[in-house]
């Protein structure tokens, strides 16, 4: 069986020749990510890189080689204008005549990486009109004005999943052909689900809404929803956004007292708009417990938000709960 390739796909589906180059470059770089990880131990690339990025979190070493793959591969780009990532404090700029510009989360998950478990690159392309110097300010676009988004899983096989703004297709990396070949054209999220994902242990923190909407579905067929849920979490919000586009469900991040300035631990720049944009365009729903997180305004590239994204309806319950 023949199948399509991803640049074949751009051709007949980007709308334009620099955009599909972008996403080609995007794919070109992972292939290298993934032979870094392939390695593991033996590439030296486990464990910390003796260092915080500007959320105060450590990184990890190949936190920091994804960052400048990715980085170095965008900016030779003439179509790139300048770039965010959860790994720089600032934006960086590009060409100055560029059209576009990409925030990415370069290693999603990077805490999976020394027990070798899933790991990803989120990615979020949009448009800029700027001139002289790119500011920060270019950036604030509400996740809706995305010309494309996507993310590279890598798994047991090497996944890049993506939409346009119309639809959701998921790419698999043919590792003989070096190629990523077109194997699921119309990807669907079902409207009901019986399985989420939230971490569990910061339970006690979260608002009593909350509480109480993962309390009755913890109660299965015997209490007030009527049936019975399983609950997974891999610690990486592009695995678990995987398995819903995949098979359906619901992923939860939700605002935690701990911190109750922080609206939440997800940034919404280059993780809950990328993957909420995905969401929505294979028929889910990805909010927060004020409204739809794709219609914020961003205030600031690195700016959190509490996450409930997946089925339809499940959402839609959940929300219902904060709205008591």
């Amino acid at each position: 069986m023949s199948r399509q390739n991803l640049s074949d796909y751009l051709s007949s589906n980007a709308p334009s020749s620099t955009l599909a180059q972008l996403i080609l470059s995007i794919a070109e770089v992972s292939r290298a990510i993934r032979d870094d990880l392939s390695g593991g131990a033996l590439n030296d690339i486990l464990g910390a890189a003796g260092a915080e990025n500007v959320q105060g979190e450590e990184q990890k070493k190949l936190d920091v080689i994804a960052n400048e793959r990715i980085k170095t591969a965008l900016s030779a780009l003439p179509s790139v204008r300048g770039i965010a990532s959860e790994e720089e404090d600032e934006v960086v700029a590009a060409h100055n005549d560029g059209e576009f510009l990409v925030t990415f989360d370069p290693l999603d998950g990077s805490s999976n990486i020394d027990i070798n478990s899933m790991v990803g690159t989120i990615f979020s392309v949009l448009g800029s009109r700027g001139e002289g110097a790119v500011s920060e300010a270019e950036f604030l676009q509400p996740g809706r004005q995305q010309l494309a988004a996507g993310y590279v899983l890598y798994g047991p096989s090497v996944m890049l999943v993506l939409t346009l703004g119309k639809g959701v297709v998921m790419f698999t990396y043919e590792p003989n052909s070096g190629e990523y070949l077109l194997t699921e054209a119309e990807v669907s999220i079902a409207r009901e689900c019986k399985e989420f994902a939230i971490n569990m242990s910061n339970q006690r923190h979260w608002h009593p809404a909350m509480q109480r909407y993962i309390g009755e579905l913890l109660q299965g067929s015997e209490g007030p929803r009527g049936k019975n849920y399983n609950m997974r979490w891999v610690a990486a919000m592009v695995a678990d956004v995987h398995r819903i586009l995949c098979r359906g469900g619901l992923f939860c991040y939700p605002w935690d007292a701990r911190k109750p300035e922080q609206a939440g631990k997800l940034r919404l720049m280059y993780e809950a708009n990328p993957m909420g944009l995905l969401v929505e365009q294979a028929g889910g729903k990805v909010c927060t417990p004020d409204g739809n997180i794709l219609d914020i305004q961003p205030e600031h590239i690195h700016q959190r938000v509490p996450v409930i994204l997946g089925a339809a309806d499940e959402v839609t319950q959940c929300l219902d709960y904060h709205q008591q």
